[in-house]
């Protein structure tokens, strides 16, 4: 099972912090909560010296004791890789040039809904963990009789050529990830659909739906449901 994404959200406005930890950790992720800019630095510091860092800041600008801009700037003379979000009242242009300027990776001015957020959080966290973490992950898979081409959305059978959405083609490729193994529900639909609600759930059963439905001609290769986990993508790969 992937880790829980930890959060550390540096916020001023008490009624505001406690709304979005709450809201994150129903979420599915791990929040700590600072009132000013300080605190947050020390959580940050003793996190990194735990050896248990965080893996995203969402930093309010406008605090007591150290504001956020400032709070990026020491952060990044240690740490120029975790992802940060500012959420600020501060919406003019050269607020949210000088946000990027102290090292911000997303900006979102308030008020914002919480979905959003979730969103960019997700977004965020996926861009960072896709930046020099392993190899490059392939293009090209063969499932059974089939080869897929995650880049051109193509799914191949001989002579037989079928175009895919683009769900399905992420959802494919997830599969061909996992192959042989458990592709967890949540994880698909936080990567695909961004949110793990129950009617993403159900689109999603749609789209494994279809996919069967494409790989139907090679009796070799099988999406399996895994009550309650996820599925298998069970097909062998061609030598």
């Amino acid at each position: 099972m992937a880790p829980t994404p930890k959060l550390l959200v540096v916020e001023d406005d008490p009624n505001l912090g406690a709304l979005l930890a709450e809201y994150l950790r129903v979420k599915g992720f791990e929040v700590d909560l600072r009132a000013d800019g300080e605190a947050g630095l020390k959580a940050f510091r003793a996190a990194a010296e735990a050896r248990d860092r965080y893996d995203l800041l969402l930093l309010d600008v406008m605090m007591p004791v150290k504001d956020g801009f400032t709070l990026a700037r020491e952060i990044r003379r240690t740490d120029a890789q975790v992802p940060i979000i500012f959420l600020t009242a501060k919406s003019m242009k050269q607020d949210t040039i000088q946000g990027f300027q102290a090292g911000a990776d997303d900006y979102l001015t308030k008020p914002f809904s919480m979905e959003e957020l979730v969103l960019r959080v997700q977004a965020v966290l996926r861009r960072s963990a896709g930046i020099g973490l392993g190899p490059e992950q392939p293009q090209q898979h063969s499932i059974g009789s089939y080869t897929f081409d995650v880049r051109k959305q193509l799914l191949r059978r001989g002579e037989e050529e079928r175009k895919l959405t683009t769900k399905e083609s992420e959802l494919l490729r997830l599969l061909c990830l996992h192959r042989n193994g458990l592709l967890e529900r949540r994880q698909a639909l936080r990567e695909i659909w961004g949110d793990d609600n129950y009617f993403n759930g159900r689109s999603m059963d749609v789209y494994i739906a279809r996919l069967r439905k494409h790989l139907r001609a090679d009796p070799e290769v099988e999406i399996i449901n895994i009550h309650g986990q996820g599925f298998r993508l069970a097909a062998r790969e061609q030598a």
